[in-house]
């Protein structure tokens, strides 16, 4: 068994639960779109969004186009704070678990496909994403997973060999990319499947870790 000395987590699905179904209600409410309009508009251009190659007006120009030639500012403002409504659901198990793994010196680090806007938002609402020692952010490097070199940032700033990385990803294809560099991976579906392919790979010591802080009401 190859020893994991830093576990490095994806924000949205993983260290983030669902998304907020009252915030998309907001967004379509703002754009005047219907649910099949938002889904494909918000969808397709997202990835460049993530990746910082297009600005937050662009991106929500573009998601709201059948509706709207332009958006208002006060419109943009309200669409960008939704959207950080929408990912800031919080998933406690894992963040208890992340916090765990911190108090007993395992390096921790966050790898998101994120635009420059949402981190700022989530991170102004989620004091806790400042206790993970490196941050990787897609938007910052003009990357996204899963090109390679996304992963090697996060692998540099953690100062570990991949072998001993452990990376949490809700996307196979994230996953898959990770395990092409070396990294071992586990797509992140549920906390019971996750804690069951701990289990597998004989790392139940890492989930046997006891901190001395529980996670609640949205505080580490």
């Amino acid at each position: 068994m190859t020893p994991v000395h830093a576990v490095l987590f994806d924000y949205g699905m993983v260290l983030s639960g669902p998304p907020d179904p009252t915030a998309w209600a907001r967004m379509l409410d703002i754009a005047s779109l219907s649910e099949e309009q938002l889904h494909k508009g918000y969808w397709i251009h997202r990835h460049v969004y993530d990746r910082g190659d297009i600005t937050a007006e662009s991106f929500w120009t573009q998601a709201a186009a059948p509706t709207h030639a332009i958006l208002t500012p006060n419109q943009l403002t309200a669409l960008i704070a939704a959207d950080v409504d929408y990912w800031s659901t919080i998933n406690p198990p894992i963040l208890a678990w992340a916090r765990n793994l911190q108090q007993a010196g395992i390096l921790t680090g966050i790898l998101s496909n994120m635009p420059l806007d949402l981190e700022t938002g989530l991170r102004a609402r989620h004091r806790w994403i400042d206790d993970f020692p490196h941050h990787t952010w897609s938007h910052s490097l003009k990357l996204a997973k899963p090109e390679p070199a996304i992963y090697r940032h996060a692998v540099d700033g953690l100062q570990t060999q991949p072998e001993n990385i452990l990376f949490l990803d809700d996307k196979p294809d994230n996953i898959a990319a990770a395990e092409a560099l070396g990294l071992q991976a586990i797509q992140y579906t549920s906390h019971n499947a996750f804690e069951r392919e701990m289990h597998r790979r004989g790392l139940d010591h890492l989930l046997q870790l006891e901190g001395h802080t529980a996670f609640q009401n949205g505080k580490l």
